[in-house]
């Protein structure tokens, strides 16, 4: 071994070798002891021998989506052994009255809308409110529209019905309440006369929430109104109800039985009429709870009442009717608020209408409304889910064109 020889850390190494090993890639030593301080070794893959060596299965490229998923949609359908009584208002001259039409409600198989498995046999009907005393407090985005005729009620029922479409008039009578003017029963009769001869739809009789002066008022209109099925409303449980329901049944009417959000007073009512009542004249109101202020109760309510029903509960199988008007008990509906809660004159039909499409789906048969444009979008609504049309591809939305 010749040439110069270099120590690094204790190990003579020839440059010789240094140089010979430079040319080789690969080397093998025999009897060769190395001691390190350190030691960091490089494997090559593929250089190792006797190994095995997999390589990893090669990714393929990403390749943009041309369509969407098909998943497969079962529908729900599921058998309902009850069915919703249907209930007639107003009678044609034909039927012993004077009405141009009648209105029929009721009569459903199945859960609101459920038209993949049984179709609503009668649209909902929205009649308009309409009240014999001109002092009512009314937001001034329901007075800029009827102003001209609070002082006419027949007047107010006429408009009601010609400009604004409604299918039926509620006449409430407020000015009989004993805490208002106490106007006596004979002069509720004469302008529930002159209501019936101001519009041929047919008409509903709302008292003013005391129970003596209201049977007072109801017995004496009934009387009058004979043969022309009027609905009443209400009859309640602090009501004398067998009274009530005699007058209603003698006269040939219907009525509304009235609760507070309560499924089994509900019942307990119901279930009190059945002794003087036919099922067909009793329509189930169970509270109105305005957007904001327990529209989720009154929907839950409504929606309990209406299952029960289909499902057998022959208690609860009656047509629901909503005070969508209480809609406007709700102070945002008409009070003066910031900037971001205007304008009034659109706040107020909004609060309306979001509340009568939400009980639309619990299943209200019968709505009583007040603002002209919010019972035309309830109305529109109700056309297009009864309108038998096939629901539009839930992908649609993919390829829409705005």
């Amino acid at each position: 071994m010749s040439g110069k020889k270099e120590k690094k850390n204790g190990l003579p190494i020839s440059i010789n070798i240094l140089e010979a090993l430079a040319k080789f890639q690969q080397i093998e030593l025999e009897d060769v002891e190395i001691t390190f301080d350190e030691l960091e070794l490089r494997l090559t893959p593929g250089m190792v021998t006797g190994v095995p060596q997999v390589m990893p299965p090669a990714v393929p490229a990403r390749a943009k989506p041309t369509s969407l998923l098909e998943a497969g949609v079962e529908v729900p359908l599921e058998e309902y052994a009850g069915r919703i009584v249907e209930v007639t208002i107003g009678a044609t001259k034909a039927d012993g009255g004077t009405r141009g039409s009648t209105v029929t409600i009721g009569g459903e198989m199945a859960p609101a809308y459920y038209n993949f498995q049984s179709k609503t046999p009668h649209k909902p009907v929205i009649a308009f409110d309409v009240f014999d005393w001109s002092k009512v407090s009314l937001p001034r985005a329901v007075k800029m529209h009827y102003r001209e005729v609070l002082e006419d009620t027949p007047e107010w029922a006429r408009m009601c019905v010609d400009k604004f479409g409604g299918e039926m008039i509620n006449l409430h009578f407020l000015s009989i309440d004993p805490l208002i003017e106490d106007t006596p029963a004979k002069e509720a009769v004469k302008k529930a006369e002159a209501v019936l001869e101001a519009v041929d739809v047919p008409i509903a009789i709302g008292g003013c929430g005391d129970p003596k002066k209201d049977l007072e008022v109801f017995a004496a209109i009934a009387e009058v109104t004979e043969g022309e099925r009027i609905l009443f409303n209400s009859v309640t449980l602090d009501m004398d109800i067998e009274a009530t329901a005699k007058v209603v049944e003698k006269y040939g009417h219907t009525v509304i039985a009235f609760t507070s959000m309560d499924v089994n007073r509900a019942r307990e009512l119901n279930r009190k009429l059945y002794d003087f009542l036919p099922k067909d004249r009793i329509v189930m109101d169970t509270t109105t709870a305005a957007l904001g202020y327990g529209l989720d109760y009154a929907f839950t309510v409504m929606e309990r009442c209406r299952l029960a029903a289909l499902k057998g509960d022959p208690e609860l199988n009656h047509p629901l009717s909503s005070g969508t008007t209480n809609a406007w008990a709700a102070r945002e509906a008409w009070m003066k608020m910031g900037p971001e809660w205007a304008p009034r004159e659109l706040r107020g039909p909004i609060w309306e209408t979001v509340t009568g499409l939400t009980l639309l789906l619990a299943g209200v048969d019968y709505f009583m409304m007040m603002h002209p444009a919010a019972a035309k979008e309830v109305k529109k609504m109700i056309d297009n889910l009864t309108s038998g049309k096939e629901p539009s591809e839930p992908t649609d939305w993919v390829s829409l064109k705005l």
